[in-house]
């Protein structure tokens, strides 16, 4: 009996033997080998586009003058940064939009998180409501805004606003507010990305860490100052970064919201590649402008990065 239980185990440890000897006689160069469709892939799918956008940006390119289409070299370029005000305007407004939306957000999503990281009666379907403007469409929920929300005739914002606060106070908010209600449905569209993230560093805090503190008589807003929030620093950094990466491409909210307009008050960078990529039909100057927002948005995020590092480290 003990014969026949040991021959199985022998058997085994001599197959395992065997395979350990394979896997030390091939090469390193195979295992990397299996990366390589995936890489080519990615690259395929980035970079190659990205690579014909700086080609079109070097070139004379307007849809309804083809054949003056030609080489210009940094022409385009040079028009964007010295003799066109409406990329410094278009800079100024995106700056604006990308910081106040994203400090909003993750303001409120850490309100959120807060909230739902205790347990209460409804739990479940507080989560649930807190994260269901994140999964609608950006196009429906812009549209739901404009027609819906903020009218001026039969808006339900005005509506709320003439039935509970004295006065005659219903502005037309997408043309008095333009700026300020763009950045509202940024918010309210992203503070739920940011509820989840901040959610998942606060479970990842002990019990054990937060009951010592308990013990230790730490009141509710010690143990935040103190446990929470200095633990969550790493997530607060990656809310920041990804809320940049996606807030400053959003160009639905804006096309729907107000074109924008008034004027060129809410035209952020990606609505002005669009406006001379799609509208002016100069392909030449839309693809300098959009190879310009990568290059500006890389260096912001990495001075943002390391600007959140620092406070964070500080606090």
């Amino acid at each position: 009996m003990a014969i026949a239980q040991a021959r199985p185990q022998r058997q085994f440890r001599e197959a395992a033997a065997e395979g350990a000897g394979r896997n030390k006689a091939e090469p390193p160069s195979t295992h990397r080998m299996l990366i390589w469709p995936a890489l080519i892939f990615a690259i395929a799918v980035t970079q190659l586009p990205f690579l014909l956008t700086i080609w079109y940006s070097l070139q004379r390119w307007n849809l309804n003058r083809p054949e003056q289409r030609g080489f210009v070299g940094l022409s385009n370029y040079t028009t964007l940064l010295t003799r066109d005000p409406s990329f410094r305007e278009a800079l100024v407004v995106t700056l604006l939009f990308v910081v106040a939306a994203v400090l909003a957000s993750l303001v409120l999503g850490l309100a959120f998180a807060e909230l739902l990281n205790h347990r209460f009666p409804g739990r479940g379907i507080v989560r649930t409501m807190l994260i269901t403007p994140f999964l609608i469409m950006p196009a429906v929920a812009a549209l739901t805004w404009k027609n819906q929300m903020l009218n001026p005739n039969f808006g339900v914002v005005d509506w709320f606003l003439q039935t509970a606060v004295p006065g005659d106070f219903a502005p037309n908010w997408l043309g008095e507010f333009p700026q300020a209600s763009v950045i509202f449905v940024y918010v309210w569209r992203w503070s739920p990305f940011m509820m989840l993230i901040l959610l998942a560093g606060m479970q990842s805090i002990s019990e054990e860490v937060r009951e010592a503190a308990r013990v230790d008589g730490a009141t509710a807003w010690q143990e935040f100052k103190d446990i929470t929030f200095p633990h969550l620093s790493r997530f607060i950094q990656l809310g920041a970064l990804l809320g940049t990466v996606f807030i400053v491409q959003e160009i639905d909210p804006i096309y729907i919201l107000t074109r924008g307009g008034p004027g060129s008050v809410t035209t952020t960078l990606p609505y002005l590649v669009y406006e001379k990529a799609r509208e002016a039909f100069n392909v030449g100057q839309g693809a300098a402008l959009g190879v310009i927002v990568v290059i500006l948005a890389n260096i912001a995020i990495t001075a943002l990065l390391r600007v959140i590092d620092r406070l964070l480290k500080e606090a």
